[in-house]
């Protein structure tokens, strides 16, 4: 980041392909919507460019990153409340259907996958309905596997609330999660 600072030509591109992954995924899982995602981290990108010159030096370069895509992934969500368009679950299903497919185990039978495709649903709608402020720390911390110093910072909120958020986050997809984990342990 240093280098993109000093408008080296070449540090750029090389940042975006080592983090556009990241981004794109930590943005895609707060809003479940893959299309979007794609977007909003070229977004992302875009405003690290033109800031280049304010990132600090001593600080930690991911950390600056994810409180940019953080910041707007929750711009974007608020802007589809208003617009009461919350989630697209048809792209989180083709999100999801997508990964399946490249997933998928060739020896595996049509009856398994099947059963690991309707998990993979359950699970993506049981994020999808956390609520917006636990989803951005559980996604953060068990997806991303930032610090809980790093979420702190990243969503500016002291390091108790986060693990807080984290927990009530954890408690609510284990419950909405609870009768798909009984119907699996079941013979």
């Amino acid at each position: 980041m240093g280098r993109v600072a000093e408008d080296d030509e070449r540090a750029f591109p090389e940042l975006v392909r080592r983090y556009q992954g990241r981004v794109t995924n930590l943005v895609s899982r707060v809003l479940n919507d893959r299309e979007c995602a794609d977007d909003l981290a070229q977004e992302v990108f875009i405003r690290v460019f033109v800031h280049r010159r304010n990132y600090r030096r001593g600080s930690k370069f991911s950390t600056w990153l994810f409180t940019i895509a953080a910041n707007l992934a929750k711009n974007e969500i608020r802007r589809r409340v208003r617009r009461r368009n919350w989630f697209s679950l048809d792209a989180l299903q083709e999100m999801l259907q997508d990964s399946a497919i490249q997933l998928a185990d060739p020896t595996e039978g049509r009856e398994s996958r099947l059963e690991r495709e309707q998990l993979r649903d359950a699970v993506g709608r049981a994020i999808a309905a956390v609520p917006e402020k636990y989803r951005i720390s559980l996604v953060l911390r068990d997806i991303e596997g930032l610090s809980y110093e790093e979420i702190a910072l990243v969503l500016n909120i002291p390091g108790g609330t986060v693990r807080s958020r984290i927990n009530r986050a954890r408690s609510m997809l284990k419950r909405k999660l609870q009768p798909l984990l009984r119907k699996e342990v079941s013979p």
